[in-house]
């Protein structure tokens, strides 16, 4: 493309560093780059692909929630948070969407409840991941810092957009001038068990975390609480993760929202334990969340004792269990809520 423009090729590696290295993307910026270019720059390489609608802040500033319009109208989400680590210093993740809401049709899940829009481009995604970078580098969530891990957890399927998702993920984790260098170990991709699309990542060599979205151990419960269910069952999406743990040498996160008298039953969390034990062994690690509830759902959040007690039958058949950190609740963190907020207005 740069070629087409009739610029030298050294020009390619200049405008790359700019972007992934010093995480600017509009030309006029490009202090280094003729001023004469920078239009035909803005407009053949580097369109406006997100405009920030609003950011929403909660847990002192340590959260941010970010609601983009795209440049076709189309509304995202996006969710940086800042975490304090035991030796005083700070994770900051950014919660990347992968789609503009989602045809999974979870019944619990805000952006499920929405249906799916379309898929976001590797561009679409990419920026998001530059723009979270940027805000970190410039002090916007308090002392300045880095992004140190990207989960792909926001709006979206992410294997249903499988091409895009791996091309995203491919520039997140190589170093510059191609990508923004984040280590693939601090990247996760979530499914809600994409059984043949796992085994596909699994052949990618990619050793990104992947994570699970189970929910339920039994396909009875699953078929409802995760309609793909229907296609790949509770035992094919974990023979699937034991493919991909085999192949790369890491642990699979199985998340599991917790939620009151449908999921959270003693029995089940003997069964999760059981499954688990079984598919995984030590590989296994259960990430139980408390349920971020939506404006007029019928789901809630199982009360803290049940959670406790989930915990210890898990843990009792040697899986790892512990309970997500929960963030933003007062901002509508769940995906798909504040997108749903501002087309309602």
């Amino acid at each position: 493309m740069v070629g087409e423009l009739g610029l030298p090729a050294f020009r390619a590696d200049q405008l790359a560093r700019q972007y992934y290295a010093r995480l600017v993307g509009d030309p006029a910026e490009m202090t280094d780059v003729p001023a004469g270019i920078r239009d035909d720059l803005r407009e053949r390489l580097f369109p406006t692909l997100m405009t920030p609608v609003r950011h929403i802040e909660c847990d002192g500033g340590d959260t941010r929630k970010t609601l983009w319009r795209l440049h076709d109208g189309t509304l995202l989400e996006s969710v940086l948070m800042r975490y304090e680590n035991s030796e005083g210093g700070t994770r900051n993740t950014l919660c990347v969407s992968s789609q503009a809401g989602c045809g999974m049709a979870c019944p619990f899940c805000a952006t499920g409840q929405g249906g799916l829009d379309r898929n976001l481009s590797t561009a679409e995604i990419v920026d998001q991941v530059r723009a979270a970078a940027r805000a970190l580098r410039d002090g916007e969530l308090g002392e300045p810092g880095r992004l140190s891990n990207v989960v792909f957890m926001g709006m979206g399927e992410p294997l249903a957009n499988y091409k895009r998702v791996v091309d995203a993920v491919r520039k997140i984790t190589s170093p510059a001038p191609d990508g923004f260098g984040i280590s693939a170990r601090s990247v996760t991709v979530s499914t809600v068990g994409l059984a043949p699309a796992i085994r596909r990542l699994a052949d990618e060599g990619l050793s990104v975390t992947l994570a699970v979205s189970l929910h339920t151990p039994d396909d009875e419960l699953r078929d409802t609480l995760v309609p793909v269910n229907n296609r790949w069952s509770v035992s094919e999406v974990l023979d699937a993760a034991r493919y991909y743990a085999d192949t790369s040498g890491r642990r699979v996160s199985i998340e599991y929202a917790l939620i009151r008298d449908i999921n959270d039953q003693p029995w089940r969390a003997d069964m999760l334990g059981k499954k688990l034990h079984s598919a995984l062994g030590s590989r296994a690690h259960v990430n139980l969340i408390p349920l971020n509830p939506t404006p007029g759902s019928q789901w809630d959040a199982s009360p803290k004792d049940v959670e406790r007690e989930f915990v210890r039958r898990v843990r009792a058949q040697g899986v790892s269990c512990t309970v997500r950190d929960t963030r933003g609740q007062e901002i509508a963190a769940a995906c798909g809520q504040l997108a749903a907020e501002e087309l309602a207005v």
